[in-house]
């Protein structure tokens, strides 16, 4: 909790979205705010929002968000998206595109706890049951399957199941689950975003690559719409995403990039005065360039 002018704003939630590969852009959020003094009290992630809210709350520091940083530096979209012959072969039988062995891997490799409990902050993993379409809030258990779940693209990756629940991407239901923080108790949020290409000159090429565009234009029209449904209910501020944005969610290949200039714009923005104002970022609503 920030105690910058020796304010308390009461319970402080950072919200981490979903975006593919832009998940790297809120590395270099978490960068910014950390450096400021920003610290959270819960941490509640959905989607690629998962993986970096779990990363972070296990050591949410500067060191912490250096180590997650040089994560992404060294993510190959081949790890993330495995497609093989042998997933080509699935799709033909009505299966899925990829699985998720290879994240699997990654997390395993590096995920400093095996339960979401065991984070140094309070953790809170958002997915979607995908035969009731309901928003699922994993507080416990296993942190990589939550993870796993969160991240489920439909069609792409396969859902998982807990607790007799198959349970899908959480962008499906509550891309940033501004309301579960809510919900949780959190009087002020902090939402990170990941942004969309908003500067593409030719439609992305490749099933997967549509895909992911497509999924990061619902996210960000979804949290528009919950941050103006949610504004009345708690001191709500949104960081903003880089604009404009030319690459592509399915390219992790840019991380680097995305994490330096994501890091010097939210650091102006903070200098700036960004925290005190609670107005929904332009970049967020649709536009062309």
């Amino acid at each position: 909790m920030s105690n910058e002018g020796g304010v308390r704003h009461g319970p402080t939630a950072w919200v981490l979205a979903g975006g593919g590969s832009f998940g790297a852009v809120q590395v270099g959020m978490l960068q910014a705010l950390v450096n400021y003094g920003e610290a959270p009290d819960l941490v509640i992630g959905s989607s690629v929002g998962a993986i970096n809210g779990a990363y972070f709350a296990a050591q949410p520091d500067a060191a912490g968000v250096a180590r997650l940083a040089a994560l992404w530096m060294g993510l190959r979209r081949s790890e993330v998206f495995p497609v093989t012959w042998r997933s080509l072969a699935r799709l033909a039988r009505n299966d899925f595109v990829a699985d998720s062995s290879g994240l699997r891997s990654v997390l395993e490799r590096h995920l400093p706890y095996r339960n979401i409990e065991d984070a140094a902050v309070p953790l809170h993993i958002v997915a979607t049951d995908l035969l009731g379409g309901v928003s699922v809030c994993l507080s416990h258990g296993p942190a990589v399957d939550a993870i796993l779940a969160s991240c489920a693209i439909p069609a792409i990756l396969p859902p998982v199941s807990i607790d007799n629940r198959y349970l899908i991407d959480g962008a499906v239901s509550e891309n940033t689950p501004v309301s579960v923080a809510v919900a949780l108790g959190a009087r002020r949020v902090i939402v990170l975003p990941t942004g969309f290409a908003c500067s593409l000159e030719t439609p992305p090429r490749g099933a997967l690559a549509s895909a992911l565009h497509a999924i990061t234009l619902l996210v960000a029209h979804q949290l528009v719409m919950e941050l103006e449904r949610c504004r009345d209910q708690a001191e709500i501020v949104t960081v903003p995403p880089l604009c404009p944005l030319s690459s592509s969610p399915y390219d992790f290949s840019a991380a680097g990039a995305l994490i330096e200039r994501s890091a010097e714009q939210t650091q102006r923005w903070l200098s700036h005065g960004g925290l005190n104002r609670q107005k929904v970022p332009s970049a967020l609503r649709a536009h062309l360039h």
